[in-house]
């Protein structure tokens, strides 16, 4: 158990969760980062980091996974304390601070909050598989870090949305074989991939098996084998496969936090558009879990929601202060 005091508390290691580090930097306040993740990118790191962007300004086109590395070289000079897979748990509000109790039991006392922490904690929804958890990253993957693992490999993806259509895609273009599996005829992405798909069946680099549903698992080790499939008639086909890709989409939830008494609508927080506090004193709430008239969920309305409630932090932690805003071609970097 660490105990630490800092400014502001940072809930969510996603890009914009990020970028208010470097906003609150600039402006000499310090800062801590707590994410539920292993890493920081958030989804643009656990679902898509191969994927382009093309809605960040001055960039026609960057990954994901770039994206999260530059800002991680622009948070840099700030040493922010990064506190990674745990989750956000208890809050007390204190006469000129709040304390917050993180799974791992870390303390986190600081003077303000900027909750980012988009759709909420979230984690893949597993199939209902039998010993599933014995083969969990080792020959089974929710999302892929590091698409060279499959090159040669034979790779049954099972899914019908964008993240099953678009992996097997992109995997078929360097992997010995790919099985792609639905239990529905009809798939839920992008129809221009999906057209992609079937021409690369006819080509003979994918091998689509639907309608057929999940069954069973052999191997040992976490070694698979064998994936178990069986059709609408409970006819099973029996695939020899070295990786199992499972896209099932995401369960997310706030967890804790929809108990800290914030004015929540449809599981998204409420906040005042002028300077993204939440109903609570101190509590700002940016990015795709803060909601307002007229709210874009794009990256780089996040960005700058992140500006927009760090220049209100310093407010709050500075009362006597006057802030003279100056443009960072001016001021340069605040290194702390």
């Amino acid at each position: 158990m660490k105990k630490i005091n800092t400014d502001v508390l940072i809930i969510g290691a996603g890009p914009v969760g990020l970028f208010t580090v470097f906003e609150l930097g600039q402006l000499g306040m310090k800062s801590c980062v707590v994410d539920s993740l292993e890493d920081i990118g958030g989804q643009c790191t656990a679902l898509y980091p191969d994927k382009p962007i093309y809605d960040i300004p001055a960039y026609p086109s960057v990954t994901a996974g770039e994206l999260i590395n530059n800002l991680k070289k622009q948070i840099d000079p700030f040493k922010p304390i990064l506190l990674m897979n745990q989750k956000v748990n208890e809050l007390k509000k204190h006469k000129d601070f709040y304390s917050v109790k993180t799974s791992t039991n870390n303390i986190i006392e600081s003077k303000c909050i900027i909750i980012a922490a988009g759709n909420g904690a979230f984690g893949p929804n597993k199939p209902p598989l039998k010993n599933i958890d014995s083969f969990e990253n080792k020959t089974i993957f929710y999302h892929i870090r590091d698409k060279s693992k499959f090159r040669k490999k034979t790779v049954a993806i099972a899914g019908g949305g964008d993240s099953a259509v678009d992996w097997a895609i992109e995997l078929s273009k360097t992997s010995k074989k790919i099985f792609f599996i639905h239990r529905r005829n009809k798939l839920r992405a992008v129809p221009q991939n999906v057209e992609i798909l079937y021409d690369l069946e006819n080509k003979g680099k994918i091998e689509i098996m639907i309608p057929y549903q999940l069954d069973s698992i052999e191997g040992k080790n976490g070694i698979i084998d064998h994936l178990i499939i069986k059709n609408m008639d409970e006819e099973k086909k029996k695939l020899e496969v070295d990786y199992f890709l499972p896209f099932f989409g995401l369960s997310t939830n706030l967890g804790p936090i929809k108990d800290w008494e914030l004015e929540l609508e449809k599981n998204i927080l409420k906040v005042k558009q002028e300077t993204c506090e939440t109903n609570l004193n101190g509590i700002f709430a940016i990015g795709d879990v803060c909601s307002y008239p007229g709210k874009l969920k794009l990256i780089l309305t996040g960005f700058s929601e992140a500006a927009i409630a760090s220049h209100n932090c310093f407010n709050k932690i500075n009362p006597e202060k006057t802030l003279h805003f100056e443009y960072s071609t001016t001021k340069g970097i605040n290194k702390l």
